[in-house]
């Protein structure tokens, strides 16, 4: 179980839609660290086999080790999330 924030500040929205690479990266690098400041954002939680994860650096490390069909998992539930609670970010 992944729990996500429902809100997020002004400065946090308009940081999440400055552009995320540098001249030399590639949509797939800016698409990646775009998704990695989503989940960063608004993670709060994640139960993994009955064991909480709350801590930011945890939750984050976590996610980067995931397994691919995780990781997957994790931008549908965020791009659900957000079309449901955050339109105004356009997941």
């Amino acid at each position: 179980m992944l729990s996500l924030r429902k809100s997020l500040s002004a400065a946090t929205i308009a940081k999440l839609a400055e552009p995320t690479g540098r001249a030399a990266s590639s949509r797939e690098d800016e698409w990646r660290r775009r998704t990695e400041l989503l989940f960063e954002r608004l993670a709060v939680a994640w139960q993994i086999g009955g064991l909480p994860l709350d801590d930011q650096k945890m939750l984050l490390g976590r996610y980067r080790m995931a397994d691919a069909e995780t990781q997957q998992w994790v931008r549908r539930t965020i791009t659900e999330h957000v079309e449901r609670h955050l339109p105004e970010l356009g997941a």
